[in-house]
Protein backbone atom coordinates (compact mmCIF):
# COMPACT_ATOMS: atom_id res chain seq x y z
CA UNK A 1 0.00 0.00 0.00
CA UNK A 2 1.38 3.45 -0.73
CA UNK A 3 1.56 5.77 1.92
CA UNK A 4 0.07 9.63 1.91
CA UNK A 5 4.14 11.09 1.70
CA UNK A 6 4.84 8.65 -1.02
CA UNK A 7 1.62 10.05 -3.08
CA UNK A 8 2.38 13.31 -2.34
CA UNK A 9 6.18 13.17 -3.23
CA UNK A 10 4.57 11.49 -6.30
CA UNK A 11 2.16 14.79 -7.13
CA UNK A 12 5.06 17.29 -6.15
CA UNK A 13 7.66 15.18 -8.59
CA UNK A 14 4.47 15.17 -11.56
CA UNK A 15 3.74 19.00 -10.19
CA UNK A 16 7.31 19.82 -11.29
CA UNK A 17 7.39 17.88 -14.21
CA UNK A 18 4.36 20.04 -15.23
CA UNK A 19 5.67 23.10 -14.40
CA UNK A 20 8.98 22.27 -16.28
CA UNK A 21 7.20 21.31 -19.52
CA UNK A 22 5.12 24.69 -19.49
CA UNK A 23 8.11 27.09 -18.65
CA UNK A 24 10.19 25.28 -21.37
CA UNK A 25 7.52 25.98 -23.61
CA UNK A 26 6.45 29.40 -22.67
CA UNK A 27 10.55 30.29 -23.45
CA UNK A 28 10.98 28.44 -26.83
CA UNK A 29 7.69 28.39 -28.48
CA UNK A 30 6.28 32.39 -26.63
CA UNK A 31 3.93 32.58 -29.61
CA UNK A 32 0.82 31.01 -28.37
CA UNK A 33 1.22 32.34 -24.78
CA UNK A 34 1.74 35.70 -26.27
CA UNK A 35 -1.35 35.80 -27.98
CA UNK A 36 -3.90 34.75 -25.16
CA UNK A 37 -2.05 37.28 -23.17
CA UNK A 38 -5.04 39.77 -22.03
CA UNK A 39 -4.37 43.45 -23.60
CA UNK A 40 -3.81 45.12 -20.51
CA UNK A 41 -1.12 43.41 -19.94
CA UNK A 42 1.69 45.42 -20.66
CA UNK A 43 4.95 43.77 -22.84
CA UNK A 44 3.42 40.23 -23.78
CA UNK A 45 6.46 38.77 -24.88
CA UNK A 46 8.63 40.10 -21.96
CA UNK A 47 5.86 38.66 -19.96
CA UNK A 48 5.38 35.08 -21.15
CA UNK A 49 9.11 35.27 -20.94
CA UNK A 50 9.63 36.01 -17.25
CA UNK A 51 6.19 33.54 -16.40
CA UNK A 52 8.34 30.73 -18.32
CA UNK A 53 11.39 31.61 -15.71
CA UNK A 54 9.11 31.47 -12.81
CA UNK A 55 7.84 27.98 -14.24
CA UNK A 56 11.38 26.95 -14.14
CA UNK A 57 12.21 28.52 -10.76
CA UNK A 58 8.56 26.80 -9.22
CA UNK A 59 9.58 23.23 -10.93
CA UNK A 60 13.25 23.20 -9.56
CA UNK A 61 12.21 25.06 -5.85
CA UNK A 62 9.83 22.10 -5.73
CA UNK A 63 12.58 19.68 -5.86
CA UNK A 64 14.80 21.44 -3.12
CA UNK A 65 13.79 20.52 0.32
CA UNK A 66 14.61 24.10 1.85
CA UNK A 67 12.82 26.09 -1.28
CA UNK A 68 10.01 23.63 -1.75
CA UNK A 69 7.38 25.54 0.41
CA UNK A 70 8.56 29.13 -1.26
CA UNK A 71 8.16 27.05 -4.51
CA UNK A 72 4.90 26.30 -3.78
CA UNK A 73 3.53 29.03 -2.36
CA UNK A 74 5.00 30.94 -5.44
CA UNK A 75 3.28 28.92 -7.70
CA UNK A 76 0.23 28.61 -6.29
CA UNK A 77 0.30 32.38 -6.63
CA UNK A 78 1.13 32.00 -9.96
CA UNK A 79 -1.79 29.98 -10.88
CA UNK A 80 -3.80 32.99 -9.67
CA UNK A 81 -1.98 35.57 -11.41
CA UNK A 82 -2.55 33.88 -14.98
CA UNK A 83 -5.84 32.70 -14.65
CA UNK A 84 -6.88 35.71 -16.66
CA UNK A 85 -4.69 34.66 -19.68
CA UNK A 86 -6.60 31.20 -19.19
CA UNK A 87 -10.27 33.35 -19.07
CA UNK A 88 -9.17 35.30 -22.07
CA UNK A 89 -7.83 32.16 -24.26
CA UNK A 90 -11.34 30.59 -23.28
CA UNK A 91 -13.13 33.69 -24.63
CA UNK A 92 -11.16 34.34 -27.90
CA UNK A 93 -11.79 31.13 -28.91
CA UNK A 94 -14.57 30.04 -28.64
CA UNK A 95 -16.45 31.17 -31.57
CA UNK A 96 -17.18 27.62 -33.69
CA UNK A 97 -14.16 26.70 -35.71
CA UNK A 98 -11.74 28.92 -33.80
CA UNK A 99 -10.27 26.75 -31.35
CA UNK A 100 -10.96 23.99 -29.74
CA UNK A 101 -14.16 24.87 -27.43
CA UNK A 102 -15.27 24.06 -24.25
CA UNK A 103 -14.02 20.30 -24.45
CA UNK A 104 -11.00 22.20 -23.29
CA UNK A 105 -11.79 25.67 -22.03
CA UNK A 106 -14.43 24.68 -19.75
CA UNK A 107 -12.46 21.85 -17.73
CA UNK A 108 -9.11 24.16 -17.55
CA UNK A 109 -10.69 27.04 -15.69
CA UNK A 110 -12.36 24.44 -13.46
CA UNK A 111 -9.52 22.87 -13.06
CA UNK A 112 -7.31 25.94 -12.29
CA UNK A 113 -8.39 26.16 -8.35
CA UNK A 114 -7.41 22.44 -8.24
CA UNK A 115 -3.66 23.61 -9.47
CA UNK A 116 -3.26 26.12 -6.82
CA UNK A 117 -4.44 24.02 -3.88
CA UNK A 118 -1.95 21.14 -5.76
CA UNK A 119 0.61 23.39 -5.66
CA UNK A 120 0.66 24.25 -1.95
CA UNK A 121 -0.39 20.74 -0.70
CA UNK A 122 2.48 18.75 -2.55
CA UNK A 123 4.85 21.16 -1.41
CA UNK A 124 3.77 20.93 2.40
CA UNK A 125 2.50 24.53 2.50
CA UNK A 126 -0.46 23.20 3.55
CA UNK A 127 -2.02 19.70 4.80
CA UNK A 128 -5.85 20.61 3.96
CA UNK A 129 -8.02 18.59 4.12
CA UNK A 130 -6.07 15.39 4.87
CA UNK A 131 -5.04 16.42 8.19
CA UNK A 132 -7.46 16.50 10.88
CA UNK A 133 -7.71 19.73 13.00
CA UNK A 134 -7.25 19.59 16.64
CA UNK A 135 -10.25 20.75 17.43
CA UNK A 136 -11.74 17.45 15.59
CA UNK A 137 -8.90 15.46 17.22
CA UNK A 138 -10.08 16.43 20.46
CA UNK A 139 -14.36 15.34 19.77
CA UNK A 140 -14.86 11.61 19.85
CA UNK A 141 -16.15 10.27 16.41
CA UNK A 142 -20.25 9.58 16.52
CA UNK A 143 -20.59 5.34 17.29
CA UNK A 144 -23.39 4.65 15.34
CA UNK A 145 -24.51 1.69 17.21
CA UNK A 146 -24.80 3.64 20.52
CA UNK A 147 -27.77 5.66 18.58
Amino acid sequence: MTSRPQIRTAARLVLAAVFLGAGALHLMVPGPFVRITPAWVPQPALIVALTGIAELLGAAGLTIPRLRVAAGWALAAYAVCVYPANIQHAVNFMTPGAGVGWAYHGPRLLFQPVIVWWCLWASTAIDWPFRRSQAAARVPPIRMDRI
